[in-house]
C-alpha cells in the first residue's frame, strides 16, 4: 500500500484514485461557473430564468451558462422547467441534491469573502519575495 494512504479508511483513500466515481462529481463542483450557478440559485432560493442568471453572473457567456446548466441538470443538481407559453418560459431551480451542493458552494463563498483580504496580503508578500534577487554565497 502507498505510504501516503496508510491509516486512511479504504473508502476515503479510494477518492484519490483516478477511477473513483466521486472524481467526476468533484470535477463538476470545481468548475467556477457551476459554483456560481449553484450559489445563486441557493441564495435567491427560487427558480430563476436563464437571462436572470446571466445578468447576475457577471462575466459568464451565454454558451458557458448553457453548458453549465446542462451539466448541472445532467448530474441531477438543477431542474429545468419549461412552461407552455409563447415564447416558452424556462426556469432553473435546485433539486434536493442541488440544495446540498448549494450549501457547500455558499460555505465556500462565505469563507472566500471572509478571507479575501488575507489571501491578497499573502499574495503581495509572496510576490514581493519572488522579485528579490538571491544574495550571493560568500
Amino acid at each position: 500500500m502507498d505510504t501516503a494512504l496508510e491509516g486512511a479508511s479504504p473508502s476515503w483513500a479510494a477518492t484519490y484514485r483516478r477511477d473513483c466515481p466521486s472524481r467526476t462529481v468533484i470535477e463538476v463542483l470545481a468548475n467556477k461557473w457551476a459554483l456560481y450557478v449553484l450559489g445563486a440559485l441557493r441564495r435567491y432560493d427560487r427558480p430563476m430564468r436563464f437571462n436572470e442568471l446571466r445578468r447576475l453572473l457577471d462575466g459568464i457567456t451565454q454558451k458557458m451558462l448553457t453548458q453549465t446548466l446542462r451539466a448541472l441538470e445532467r448530474d441531477g443538481l438543477v431542474s429545468r422547467t419549461v412552461y407552455p407559453t409563447v415564447p416558452p418560459r424556462v426556469e432553473y431551480g435546485l433539486t434536493e441534491l442541488g440544495v446540498g451542493a448549494g450549501q457547500l458552494t455558499s460555505a465556500i463563498a462565505e469563507w472566500s469573502a471572509e478571507n479575501a483580504q488575507k489571501i491578497a496580503t499573502a499574495r503581495r508578500a509572496f510576490d514581493g519575495r519572488a522579485t528579490v534577487e538571491p544574495a550571493p554565497l560568500q
